[in-house]
């Protein structure tokens, strides 16, 4: 595309989106493409901005490829349990159970300060500080536990993964188990999103599906008054 100028970037970018391989020629994924393209859309408009170089916003026409790679696996707790069991490290034992009962991440589960009866996230995914409440069941858990490398956490959470038939599933997924059981205990989305640090009401929405006991509560509410 060398030579093109950046009010072609649109047509760019479609023709980037249908021409694009990886070395072996197969089809780039979905998200590969739109964070490629993103790359350069933000180049443009950089140059657009800061140098002049065009005489309006060349990405204002560009659009991405659609990604949908949300997860939804949810464990329960027995679920927890099993792993925990399986589990031959006792940190990361302790950091299974706080990721159910929180919905932290591994990474904030690893940083987090202990302030009474909360988590206190000084810096989280967002670039906002966050404060998780500590569940009476991991009470313990949260005042005994100290950081360590994230690896050895992984790798045992791995093996009692496996050993527990819990195949397929993610670390990560115990923050979707925590706002599973969340919501299946009706507690509304918004409260849902703050405790898992959401900045955006629609990271929170991918769960709404969960609601249905609370929805139709609301609809048979309908013509009461």
């Amino acid at each position: 595309y060398q030579g093109r100028s950046l009010d072609e970037l649109a047509q760019v970018c479609k023709l980037y989106k249908l021409k694009a391989t990886k070395a072996d020629g197969s089809r780039l994924s979905a998200a590969t493409l739109r964070n490629r393209i993103r790359y350069l859309t933000s180049a443009c408009r950089h140059a657009w901005r800061e140098h002049g170089l065009c005489a309006h916003d060349p990405a204002a026409s560009v659009t991405v490829p659609a990604v949908r790679n949300e997860r939804h696996i949810y464990g329960t707790r027995a679920d927890m349990l099993a792993a925990c069991r399986q589990c031959r490290n006792k940190k990361a034992r302790m950091a299974i159970r706080i990721a159910f009962y929180s919905g932290m991440r591994l990474g904030e589960i690893l940083r987090a300060k202990v302030r009474g009866n909360t988590w206190v996230l000084a810096d989280t995914k967002n670039g906002s500080p966050r404060i998780v409440p500590i569940h009476p069941k991991v009470a313990v858990c949260a005042r005994r536990f100290t950081p360590c490398p994230k690896i050895t956490i992984q790798r045992a959470w791995e093996g009692a993964r496996d050993r527990a038939g819990l195949h397929g599933m993610h670390f990560h997924d115990w923050r979707h188990s925590a706002a599973s059981a969340l919501v299946n205990a009706g507690v509304d989305l918004y409260t849902v999103g703050r405790i898992l640090g959401h900045k955006d009401s629609r990271s929170t929405a991918r769960y709404s599906h969960l609601a249905v006991d609370t929805l139709a509560a609301a609809v048979r509410r309908i013509g009461l008054n």
